[in-house]
């Protein structure tokens, strides 16, 4: 499976936190990731990722292609609502429109983030080979 992360400035280390402790069964798939996310998720987890652009720069319009040609399966974008500018807030919803568009599982908060993960696991997300 393919699994898309990005993370605003504010959830970078509970992102790294993140894919620590769930390593084990992200290893298993391929992972992409903005390029400063991917980097600081490589530091602390030592899994290795395709790392796109910074977001700034495009690396989330890169994921939302990836996601419009329907090559993503999850997407774990931990944003922090309170540092949202206009300018990014488009982009943002053109990813969580494109998920809903193709039925991509997509987490934007820890716990589903974390039941997403156990659910891939459990593999619960095979149905996703169907919709490709």
């Amino acid at each position: 499976m393919n699994i898309g992360f990005i993370a605003h400035n504010a959830k970078k280390r509970l992102m790294q936190n993140f894919c620590v402790a769930y390593r084990g069964i992200l290893s298993k798939h391929q992972l992409y990731a903005t390029e400063t996310t991917g980097r600081l998720i490589e530091d602390a987890s030592n899994l290795s990722l395709h790392k796109y652009l910074s977001g700034l720069l495009g690396g989330e319009q890169q994921i939302a292609a990836q996601i419009e040609s329907n090559d993503m399966d999850l997407v774990i974008f931990l944003r922090d609502p309170d540092s949202i500018d206009s300018g990014e807030e488009s982009v943002h919803q053109s990813i969580v429109r494109l998920c809903d568009i193709h039925n991509i599982p997509l987490a934007t908060n820890l716990a589903t983030a974390e039941l997403l993960v156990k659910s891939l696991d459990r593999g619960d997300m095979e149905w996703r080979e169907i919709f490709k």
